[in-house]
């Protein structure tokens, strides 16, 4: 798929001798708000209403769920930075599945990352059109067609933005950033004061907090989607219509409530912003790996920015945005995402035996990624045992679809000529060289 490149997909010469990679220009600080951005995205708005509805209303599962959530958050968090910090690579999951498991799993990681994830960013862009209209036509919903252009405006803009200067993008999200953490405080000062209150319907709900129904295990597993979403941000997506945050806002703050809906696309605009960014590098590694087309792998020869990458992630969400029923399919493959921290995770214990003598700068207690494989194959399973759906046997499908690719073009390397043509014409439309290097110890 990404083999057999001839040496007409090289016409376009670089200037002078500076070497092409991916460079270094993401500080602490600017790494910190990427983290931000995907962790704190539009989850924390609308997730809580999703962990209430699949807990039965029962109030005290749904914060033994919340709590869980956050810990299990935690335990992934840590397992992640051992990954990172001793296989310091573009590609993320991607490089590190690869690395422990082999280039099959890898495959079928970056080719349902490939659809799902621009999928996600779709659907983050309507949601942030969905925010950002609705103080300007009340409680009237506004135009489809001005959601989709607003959502396909921000997606390109990002894009282009993406693809042109990592400064650039990691100065926006800075900025947004700081936006949303003010946001995010207003709505914790304000919750805290409704407390401090002392109100009596508000404290009512705390008592007696699991005498309600219990949830099935298929629910549990779904109310821990839910908070583990808003926790995570970055591995799925699920629910995006339920919009707590502005019933919120009605009943705290009703004279400005309109500044709720603002916050949420603030926080959303930063969320997306940080996924393409990683979206990008994902693609941009998987090319060099052979398992997308090589073009995708090459740098701008100005920029040194992975924009056909870039443009190649944007344009696949593009497709997702319009005909918004589509997005209905992201339910799909809502398993696929633990199933892939899953297999990241076990990534991790394969190479702690295999490779015992690699460095690594920090190294996770060896039972968290245990318990991380286990809550992953839970996640995974229990909606399908307890609550079997077709949902989950066209996502099956899906998955089983990266074996009828693998098989030909990246086992087998087959390559057809024309191809190079294609790539070498985009190559001098889009002023792009191959990097020097491979993705692996390449990072930023």
């Amino acid at each position: 798929m990404g083999k057999g490149k001839s040496d007409d997909a090289k016409v376009v010469k670089r200037k002078g001798n500076t070497k092409m990679q991916l460079k270094r220009n993401i500080g602490y600080f600017d790494g910190v708000s990427f983290i931000i951005g995907s962790i704190v995205g539009a989850g924390i708005f609308v997730s809580p209403t999703g962990v209430l509805k699949h807990s039965l209303l029962n109030v005290g599962v749904a914060l033994v769920i919340w709590t869980a959530s956050g810990l299990v958050s935690l335990m992934g968090s840590l397992c992640y930075a051992e990954l990172g910090t001793a296989l310091p690579f573009s590609g993320g999951e991607y490089s590190h599945i690869k690395r422990g498991l082999g280039s099959l799993p890898a495959f079928v990681f970056i080719w349902t990352s490939v659809f799902t994830k621009p999928a996600s960013n779709a659907a983050r862009a309507l949601l942030f059109a969905e925010y950002a209209t609705q103080p300007f036509y009340g409680v009237c919903p506004a135009p489809e067609v001005l959601k989709k252009c607003l959502a396909l405006a921000v997606l390109w803009s990002l894009g282009i933005l993406n693809g042109r200067s990592v400064k650039m993008a990691a100065w926006v999200q800075t900025v947004f950033t700081l936006l949303k953490m003010m946001a995010l405080s207003v709505i914790a000062v304000s919750g805290i004061v409704l407390l401090a209150g002392g109100r009596k319907e508000t404290l009512s709900r705390f008592e007696d907090m699991f005498s309600s129904e219990m949830p099935n295990v298929s629910q549990i597993a779904e109310a821990f989607f839910q908070g583990l979403y808003a926790y995570g941000g970055w591995w799925s997506l699920n629910y995006m219509a339920v919009a707590v945050a502005v019933t919120w806002a009605d009943r705290v703050i009703p004279s400005v409530a309109w500044i709720i809906p603002l916050s949420v696309a603030v926080s959303i605009f930063g969320a997306l912003n940080s996924s393409m960014f990683t979206l990008g590098r994902l693609s941009y590694a998987g090319s060099q790996a052979g398992h997308l087309p090589v073009l995708i792998s090459m740098l701008n020869v100005h920029t040194c920015t992975p924009a056909p990458a870039m443009i190649f992630s944007t344009t696949i969400a593009s497709i997702f945005i319009i005909p918004s029923d589509l997005l209905m399919l992201t339910n799909y493959f809502g398993f696929s995402a633990w199933l892939m921290i899953g297999l990241t995770c076990a990534s991790l214990i394969v190479l702690r035996y295999r490779e015992p003598n690699l460095h690594r700068p920090y190294k996770v207690f060896l039972p968290v990624p245990f318990l991380m494989v286990a809550m992953s194959f839970f996640l995974v399973l229990a909606p399908i045992v307890w609550s079997p759906n077709l949902q989950y046997i066209y996502a099956f499908l899906f998955m089983l679809g990266s074996f009828i690719v693998y098989i030909p073009f990246v086992y087998f390397k087959m390559h057809f000529a024309f191809l190079d043509k294609i790539t070498c014409h985009l190559q001098l439309l889009l002023e792009v060289s191959p990097p020097d290097g491979s993705a692996e110890g390449k990072h930023e």
